[in-house]
């Protein structure tokens, strides 16, 4: 029973202690709720939101307006304000408190004043007295016209709701002459008398404004040995201020220059801070929170926070520039596909009209030789015939001999123009089969020796029907000029393909001649002209007594053999 008596009584211990435990963090928990985030404004719409959760903004906020204060009676004295994220200093409102020089004239009247506002913390500032530095202040005033005296003031006066704590120790206000010592004008006199309480009268100076009670006097650092003038401004609808006697005020000349210096320490915010703007919010996650703070400035444990959104705008998320990439990727490659399929377009195009312009010439060259080559054939038959009729006169029959010697060369013609037609002979190797049987028939007529040296030519270099055709005339030309003017025994021909170069080569072993240009023969000029007009050239070489050699090239390019088509086999070796 003892046993279970003790285990009994640490249980009710244990309750105990839970139950003052959470006794004493129930204030906290009831002083941290005092503070509520109201409203939301972005650009002049209010923007919904669950308190302490989050608030999205919409891209590009250019005007945010947070309205915030107090949900309970118990208010704390001040609030500040600061956005995570975007910026690193408290916010507490527009209030200032001051140290002010004020200017009279000898009548006692005003005529100008400076003032040197604090706000916010001073340096180093942490909520007490004893602990905070202070901070050295030195300002310069040069004494305006109609001036001859002037007075300090320590002053709360600021905006109605200021609050907060101002302290100022070791004034010295003094004059510069140009070439003289620094004159002291006044000084606080508070290191001077033996002790002063916080509501002794101090010579020399006063207590004024509203709540005179707010005036004091404190002590400064842990050995208190630094007194200091303070204006601790509790009230939102009233201030005080600390102020040198009329009687005493230092007399001035408009003109001199003044020297106050003195240190401080403050902490001054206002009462009534319950909004705050930021303009252009950049995108990013934020948290805006609010605390409350004493006259001191000492956080009260009151705070609220809510979360920030503001999305990237569209143009500068992954999922847009991605989208970008693939559309610019697709309309890169749709573009090249429609380049390349406009192109094949012109191609087939192009292909179909050479098809079509090549079924026409191997028509006209199958007409022409199956038409007119055959009557042509038949007039020559028919006046060969007659030529060995022996019934007929002989000069009905030396007519007839010349009828058929007229045909069979037109017949010849007639071959050579169904050559240079037919679309089938477009290629390099029928050139040269075609040249090696020109010239040979050329040299049997005229009972003359030739010989041929053709290399390979190859059947996949086109040569159209145009280029054929000059290239033929021009080496016939040649052949009928060794021929007839040469007095040469033999002639030779020389063909070579060799990167895409053509070249052709007429040489003879006659009796030359010296080429001079103004006295070229047509058959000459004739020659050169053909191949220019086919962008090739023609050379000639020759000396008396040691023949002559036409040399005939121009560029041609191997193309793509066509499926279907049937090309010739190229000669090969020498004829």
């Amino acid at each position: 029973m003892l046993k279970f008596g003790n285990i009994f009584a640490a249980s009710i211990l244990t309750i105990g202690i839970v139950f003052c435990s959470l006794a004493q963090q129930s204030p906290s928990k009831k002083v941290s709720n005092a503070l509520e985030i109201r409203s939301v404004t972005v650009d002049g719409k209010q923007v919904p939101f669950r308190r302490e959760r989050e608030v999205k903004l919409g891209a590009f906020p250019s005007d945010t307006v947070f309205d915030f204060g107090e949900n309970t009676n118990a208010q704390p004295v001040r609030i500040r304000s600061r956005l995570d994220g975007y910026e690193s200093e408290w916010n507490s409102g527009n209030g200032h408190m001051f140290l002010e020089l004020r200017f009279f004239n000898t009548s006692g009247d005003a005529v100008s004043h400076t003032i040197f506002p604090v706000r916010g913390e001073s340096a180093g500032w942490n909520g007490s007295l004893n602990t905070s530095p202070l901070t050295h202040r030195r300002e310069t005033v040069v004494v305006p016209p109609q001036a001859s005296q002037v007075m300090v003031l320590i002053s709360s006066a600021g905006p109605p709701a200021t609050l907060g704590i101002y302290a100022v120790a070791n004034l010295v206000l003094s004059k510069q002459p140009s070439n003289a010592s620094p004159v002291v004008l006044l000084q606080t006199p508070l290191d001077h008398l033996p002790d002063v309480t916080t509501n002794q009268s101090v010579p020399g100076w006063m207590r004024d404004g509203v709540h005179l009670s707010m005036a004091k006097i404190v002590k400064i650092g842990h050995d208190s040995q630094t007194r200091a003038f303070a204006i601790i401004d509790e009230d939102i609808a009233a201030h005080a201020e600390w102020r040198n006697l009329a009687a005493v005020d230092p007399a001035v000349t408009p003109g001199d220059n003044l020297v106050i210096e003195w240190n401080e320490m403050y902490s001054v915010g206002v009462g009534d801070y319950h909004t705050t703007r930021y303009l252009n919010l950049p995108a990013g996650d934020f948290r805006f929170r609010i605390i409350g703070v004493d006259t001191m400035g000492k956080p009260t444990g009151a705070e609220a926070s809510l979360s920030v959104f503001v999305p990237q705008p569209f143009w500068r998320a992954t999922w847009f520039w991605g989208m970008v990439l693939v559309s610019i990727t697709v309309l890169a490659i749709g573009s090249w596909r429609y380049v390349l399929w406009n192109r094949m377009r012109r191609e087939v195009a192009i292909l179909k009209n050479q098809q079509a312009l090549e079924q026409e010439r191997l028509r006209i060259a199958h007409d022409i030789h199956d038409g007119l080559g055959a009557r042509v054939t038949q007039i020559s038959m028919v006046s060969s015939r007659a030529q060995d009729n022996q019934t007929f006169p002989a000069m009905a029959r030396a007519e007839f001999d010349r009828i058929s010697k007229m045909s069979r060369e037109l017949v010849a013609a007639l071959y050579e123009t169904v050559w240079a037609v037919d679309p089938e002979n477009d290629n390099l190797d029928e050139l040269g089969n075609y040249l090696c049987q020109i010239v040979n028939q050329l040299c049997d007529q005229a009972q003359f020796r030739c010989r041929f040296y053709v290399g390979d030519l190859p059947c996949d270099v086109q040569v159209s029907s145009q280029t054929r055709h000059n290239i033929s005339m021009a080496v016939q030309e040649a052949v009928h000029n060794v021929i007839k003017h040469a007095g040469a025994a033999e002639v030779t021909i020389t063909i070579k393909f060799t990167n895409d170069l053509l070249a052709i080569t007429v040489r003879d072993d006659g009796h030359g001649f010296k080429p001079v240009d103004n006295t070229v023969g047509n058959g000459l000029a004739n020659m050169k002209q053909r191949l220019s007009d086919i962008g090739g050239s023609c050379i000639i070489e020759s000396q008396p007594d040691k023949g002559t050699a036409i040399q005939m090239s121009m560029k041609l390019k191997s193309i793509d053999k066509q499926p279907g088509k049937n090309y010739p086999r190229a000669a090969d070796g020498q004829t």
